[in-house]
């Protein structure tokens, strides 16, 4: 049985595609997965199953709720990479932002992050994760407001490094 963590992206935000945490544990687990635990909101899951889910989570979710969001999932190995790759190293988890991207991007135009990144933010792409160390917080980043742009046809989620440990714990 392997433990792996489902990120879904854009649920329970501003009062749209609504997934009350424990109606999705109760479908999880009555679809076959063992060990769903959830965090926060926003759709953070932690769960077990015996093969890698494919496209399961996000079928089963628009059956019941509607909407089919997108599901990013990670075994617990590459969540620890992603954690461990982390090259802002801070005990304040909010100020550190881990974006996920469902493939690599070929191409990354750096001019453009560079013409809305603030003095104060760091960013680092590694691999299928942007990293983004923003001390005064995403809120007001115009980079934050314009990531997408600088990685097109790229599908991503955001979680912060309080999250990310949050989920680490989970995994443990």
């Amino acid at each position: 049985m392997e433990t792996w963590i489902a990120l879904l992206r854009g649920i329970n935000v501003g009062g749209k595609h609504i997934v009350p945490m424990k109606e999705l544990t109760k479908l999880l687990e009555s679809n076959g997965f063992f060990n769903v635990r959830t965090y926060i909101q926003s759709g953070n899951v932690v769960l077990q199953s015996p093969a890698r889910p494919t496209d399961e989570i996000g079928q089963l979710i628009e059956k019941k709720f509607g909407f089919k969001p997108a599901v990013f999932l990670l075994s617990a190995d590459g969540l620890e990479k992603a954690a461990a790759d982390n090259p802002y190293k801070t005990d304040q988890g909010k100020t550190v932002h881990f974006f996920f991207f469902d493939e690599e991007p070929e191409a990354v135009d750096y001019e453009f992050l560079d013409a809305f990144k603030s003095g104060s933010e760091e960013y680092k792409l590694i691999g299928k994760v942007f990293y983004l160390y923003a001390p005064e917080g995403i809120g007001r980043s115009k980079l934050v407001e314009k990531i997408g742009k600088a990685f097109p046809g790229i599908t991503m989620t955001a979680r912060n490094l309080n999250t990310v440990n949050k989920l680490l714990e989970m995994t443990g």
